[in-house]
């Protein structure tokens, strides 16, 4: 952690339950980092997605708003 605080970088991953000196971190943005997961793990079941089988970026893009759109109607 001592590298990622020299980067500049904030860990947002809690500490395990079990250890005996807690570590701080920032529960609201762990719980918007875990929202952004989720919906990209919803997004590459759709095959093209997670294979990126378009040749065209703007096919590409088509394709993830649409699937996007399938997902937040589920």
């Amino acid at each position: 952690l001592d590298v990622l605080e020299a980067c500049g970088a904030i860990a947002v991953i809690p500490p395990k339950r079990n250890r005996l000196v807690q570590r701080a971190y920032d529960k609201e943005l762990y719980k918007a980092r875990h929202l952004i997961e989720n919906f990209f793990s919803k997004i590459k079941q759709f095959r093209a997605i997670a294979t990126r089988y378009d040749k065209l970026s703007r096919n590409f893009l088509t394709g993830v708003h649409l699937a996007s759109a399938c997902v937040l109607l589920n």
